[in-house]
């Protein structure tokens, strides 16, 4: 056990500095030229930001390791686990609910400010954003901790009588108790008035990492259904409407020419927009146009990069076709694969989570078995479902973002992501993140038990006082499994079709 233990320290260490280096490697290919050089703190929260995610997705399977250091002991306390879980999932949701609510609305609030601003004036428009959003919060929070911040467990008050100590045990199930005469144990046959709600306060941190939680499982269950079908389905309509052949150069000076004309049209909107945002005229058409212009941008981008890809350029110009095939090509194969994993993560929720008692445990049986053929395998198996289900996050949210007029858009795009767009979605991965575990601990419950995430997130989070109702009656499953069927009738009747510009925008002035 020793050799055991120390193994899972070592391989806790590396994992961390990997996904720490992993961290770099993201911000320093995915961030804009604008960006380079400068923005220090913003970076520095999003490599800090982006690993706490990642740590935190990992440290459920690190959980079930640390549980498996002790698999042979009768009970838990029967030996000292290798790593202190409790104590690290609770540092590390508090560092995420501080780094979602205040660090990353900071480093936003001060990255947006007006850059005539001088840099004492940019610090003290941000800080007063931030100190409101922290008063309220504390607020909130006390309230809601000092009215209803307990938990209540529903137990029952068991007793029997005493019988003699028997030379023999005979137990069977018309006889599950000591003695001859009796059939049924008194304790066994309780009635249900027995049952009491047994209360008691919980503790802060866990109260503040619940309450996220439930903040998290709302955008988790919005985006993260709609995302688990858009992901997989997504890639298979890029490769259905790819490029089926090189246009002619008459055809590309004609369609560049029809871009030209629309990106100018799009820079003199933006100008006007700018002129209406420094006038003060900032009222709710201006955003719609906002809005309106961010979505034609992004239309815009994609037609030129399709351009790019039907008409390719240079010396290397069939080399650069034929990557684009294939790149096409893993698309499709990626998106079949992404197709496997989401149908098998809806089957799982219906089967062993809306089904009670469950059919079957499994994907919790296939980590489990995994497991027996070599011993990470299943805990790789496991932390490659959670993370899927971030991805389905992401998708989710870039998607909706492109439909609704409330969802800002901030897509992630190879060397072209401003800092603002890295920072919100680094805070939405972190707000979901907890929600993430959350639903992996229920979901893989057989798998992952007698950890201390599911004491934290199963017992703690399901009995709280308010909110346990969300739980007991899976509304947060139950709308996941919704959207994503919504979402994949989406696609199957428009999701293959291109989309093109509308150009429905009018500006004020």
């Amino acid at each position: 056990m020793g050799d055991f233990n120390l193994a899972l320290v070592i391989v806790a260490i590396v994992v961390c500095v990997i996904v720490f280096i992993s961290s770099i490697y993201l911000l320093v290919n995915y961030q804009h030229p604008d960006d380079a050089n400068q923005a220090y703190f913003p970076k520095f929260v999003v490599v800090f930001g982006l690993s706490i995610a990642m740590i935190s997705i990992l440290m459920l399977p690190a959980d079930v390791a640390n549980r498996h250091a002790c698999r042979h002991s009768i009970y838990n306390g029967a030996c000292n686990l290798t790593l202190p879980m409790k104590d690290l999932w609770l540092a590390v949701y508090i560092i995420d609910a501080v780094l979602v609510f205040f660090i990353i609305p900071f480093a936003m609030f001060f990255y947006e400010g007006d850059q005539d601003k001088t840099l004492g004036k940019r610090i003290k428009s941000a800080l007063i954003w931030v100190v409101t959003t922290a008063v309220v919060c504390a607020l909130v929070l006390g309230i809601l901790y000092g009215v209803i911040g307990k938990v209540d467990f529903s137990v029952r008050h068991l007793s029997s009588a005493t019988t003699t100590f028997p030379t023999s045990w005979q137990f069977s199930n018309n006889q599950p108790c000591i003695g001859n005469t009796a059939r049924q144990c008194s304790a066994y046959s309780a009635n249900a008035a027995s049952e009491k709600t047994w209360t008691m306060r919980t503790t802060f941190p866990e109260y503040v990492v619940a309450l996220a939680t439930v903040v998290g499982s709302v955008l988790f269950t919005i985006f993260g259904g709609v995302g688990i079908a858009c992901l997989p389905l997504g890639l298979i309509t890029a490769f259905i409407r790819r490029p089926k052949a090189v246009i002619t150069r008459s055809q590309y000076i004609k369609e560049a020419t029809e871009l030209g004309k629309k990106a100018r049209e799009l820079k003199k909107a933006a100008d006007a927009l700018h002129q209406e945002e420094r006038s003060g005229a900032k009222g709710r058409k201006w955003r719609k146009n906002v809005k309106a212009v961010e979505k034609e941008l992004l239309q815009l981008e994609e037609d030129v990069n399709l351009l790019e890809e039907m008409y390719p350029q240079g010396e290397k110009a069939e080399t650069a076709w034929a990557f684009t095939v294939l790149g096409y090509l893993a698309k499709f194969i990626l998106g079949i694969l992404g197709l496997i994993v989401s149908v098998a993560w809806i089957a799982h929720i219906i089967i062993y989570l809306l089904v009670d008692p469950p059919l079957s445990p499994f994907l919790n049986e296939v980590f489990i078995k995994l497991d027996d053929v070599w011993g990470l395998l299943g805990t790789a198996a496991f932390a490659f479902f959670c993370f899927y289900l971030l991805l389905a996050v992401i998708a989710g949210a870039m998607m909706l973002g492109l439909k609704l007029v409330f969802i800002t858009i901030h897509p992630m795009k190879w060397g072209a992501t401003l800092m603002n767009s890295f920072l919100f979605n680094v805070g939405l991965i972190l707000l979901c993140s907890i929600s993430v575990i959350q639903f992996c601990a229920t979901a893989f419950g057989y798998y992952a038990q007698a950890t201390a995430a599911q004491e934290i997130f199963g017992h703690t989070l399901q009995s709280l006082r308010g909110i346990k109702y969300l739980y007991k009656y899976n509304v947060f499953q139950i709308g996941f499994v919704v959207l994503a069927g919504l979402t994949f009738l989406y696609y199957i009747a428009f999701g293959w079709r291109r989309k093109k510009p509308s150009g429905r925008f009018q500006l004020s002035t």
